[in-house]
């Protein structure tokens, strides 16, 4: 039986210097399995190929084909590959080709990617598009783009699946294969593949970093000749993996944290990092979690949490909003009244501003000033350290990919749980309807 790391543990693995992603236990893919999908191309006419290169004795024409894209989306400065990846890439017998500039904003150089085994083409370069096998991105590239793409083609990327009207189109009419790496399942073997986990960690790092920077108090508690100065208060709505990444960070820069989830079961973890853990009202429909994210919480539950947390904030420094459910609004936690009761020169920071909000009056990309209170719109945060965030990035998609590459071809076991758990279109055909399509949730 796996064991499975936790994330306080991933944590502390990190303060060890340890590698993230080695203590993941990872099982071959099914050896038994149904259906396979087969997305490389091979010319069916050797004299379509003028010259002929060969690495070794393999026709490298015969090999997947995977591109790697500037990123378009306004903000975006990430990359889906590094030169490490793009190495590792080629040593399961791929073609890899990147887009001149697409490493650019990460720190990544089209030097180190061709020294690597890249070949580098031009931006929307036709060719290049209508010859991949498999488009690695970091978010969906647009309609357009996506029509460059040959019938088959694979598309891999956090895909903003859920209620996507849009892509669905996109795919269907394209006729295209798509993995939304929002939806990997959460259990042991994908840990290294986590996508969400890897950026979330870096969210929650960069949180405690914009509220210390932006508070009006030092975070640790300080002995001088002038006197005593006490610790920033920091109270962290949720407890996954940005909370806990959150918690570690304000507890490194010194400050008393407090956290407030609806999970009791996070509590060890929470205690773990040296944090203290605000116990959940006592009530009948307490929820707990379910394939590793947060339940929804009733209107009820959560109007009890409120009550409670007020008297929190009315002691806090900062608080750091962190309360999200996949495909679903984010439930309103901080309301106008409970920010009156902030101290002038507290700070929020709201993660979940793009799905609509822990926090009353936060707006995405922007510090709002209300009576005294910042409430910053903390979104796109692993943007803002792109280098270690498109490294951790990448090592997930060659983690996601390397047990689809066999014998220098690229292939989808349905049988394996992850592939099957995230690959929403086959061809064109919708898999995942329940998620795609608008008001399915």
């Amino acid at each position: 039986m796996p064991t499975v790391m936790t994330v306080a543990n991933a944590i502390r693995a990190f303060d060890c210097a340890e590698t993230h992603g080695e203590q993941s236990i990872r099982s071959p893919p099914s050896q038994t399995c149904r259906e396979r999908r087969w997305f490389f191309r091979k010319p069916a006419d050797i004299s379509e190929v003028d010259p002929v290169t060969f690495r070794g004795s393999v026709d490298v024409h015969a090999l997947p084909r995977l591109l790697i894209p500037v990123e378009t989306a306004p903000g975006e400065t990430r990359v889906a590959a590094t030169p490490d990846t793009v190495k590792k890439f080629v040593s399961l017998g791929c073609n890899v080709t990147v887009e001149r500039g697409a490493g650019s904003a990460s720190g990544y150089l089209d030097d180190s990617y061709g020294a690597n085994g890249a070949e580098l083409a031009d931006p929307g370069d036709g060719a290049s598009w209508s010859a991949a096998d498999a488009l690695l991105c970091v978010q969906s590239p647009s309609e357009v783009s996506l029509g460059r793409l040959r019938k088959g083609a694979l598309v891999v990327g956090l895909l903003a699946p859920y209620d996507n009207g849009g892509l669905t189109a996109n795919l269907q009419r394209s006729g295209l294969s798509a993995m939304a790496l929002e939806l990997l399942p959460r259990i042991s073997r994908a840990q290294s593949a986590d996508a969400l986990s890897s950026q979330a960690n870096i969210a929650g790092y960069k949180s405690v970093l914009l509220a210390s920077a932006a508070l009006d108090r030092y975070f640790p508690m300080l002995m001088t000749a002038a006197g005593t100065v006490q610790p920033a208060r920091v109270v962290i709505l949720g407890a996954g993996v940005a909370g806990l990444q959150a918690v570690a960070t304000a507890r490194r820069l010194g400050a008393v944290v407090y956290v407030s989830d609806i999970r009791p079961a996070v509590k060890e973890q929470v205690e773990s990092l040296g944090g203290r853990f605000i116990e959940p009202p006592e009530m009948d429909d307490k929820p707990a979690e379910s394939g590793g994210y947060a339940k929804q919480a009733s209107d009820a539950f959560l109007a009890a949490q409120r009550q409670q947390l007020s008297d929190q904030l009315a002691e806090a420094d900062v608080a750091i909003c962190t309360a999200q459910v996949p495909g679903r609004q984010a439930p309103r936690l901080i309301s106008e009244d409970m920010l009156d009761r902030m101290r002038p020169g507290a700070v929020v920071v709201d993660l979940a501003v793009a799905q609509g909000g822990n926090c009353a009056g936060t707006v995405p990309g922007q510090t709002v000033e209300r009576k005294g209170v910042k409430l910053i719109g903390g979104n796109d945060l692993p943007c803002t350290v792109p280098n270690h965030a498109s490294a951790l990035y990448a090592r997930n998609l060659v983690a996601l990919l390397e047990p689809t590459l066999k014998d220098s071809s690229l292939s989808l076991d349905l049988d394996d749980e992850l592939i099957a758990g995230c690959l929403i279109a086959q061809d064109g055909t919708i898999r995942r309807g329940d998620v795609l399509t608008p008001g399915a949730n």
